[in-house]
């Protein structure tokens, strides 16, 4: 049997846990039940919440305005934005979403 160096079987299993986590993350998202677009009732505000956990926001005519993960448990939503800041909000039917003082009606 060969010997590998601890760091390398550290890294090895580092990379094995994220996978597990990722995909745990991911299966769990994709059983919530408000996936989708989601948008303001003036259409300035687009919001897409996708399967792996990532949500897409559009603002007017700019894409992707803001992105980052999302975590939804029962009716709350948590936000986390790639720049950095955080939100959250509050789905008050299958169909309505209050979040950052807008309120959004699913897009079917």
């Amino acid at each position: 049997m060969r010997a590998i160096a601890l760091p390398k079987v550290a890294a090895i299993l580092a990379a094995a846990l994220a996978t597990i986590t990722l995909t745990e993350t991911t299966m769990a998202q994709t059983s919530h039940p408000y996936l989708g677009m989601w948008v303001t009732e003036d259409g300035h505000v687009r919001q897409e919440l996708l399967p792996n956990g990532r949500y897409d926001e559009a603002r007017g005519s700019r894409q992707s305005v803001y992105t980052g993960r999302y975590e939804v448990n029962g009716t709350h939503i948590d936000y986390w934005d790639d720049t950095g800041f955080t939100a959250d909000g509050t789905f008050v039917d299958e169909d309505t979403l209050h979040h950052g003082g807008m309120v959004f009606r699913r897009e079917r």
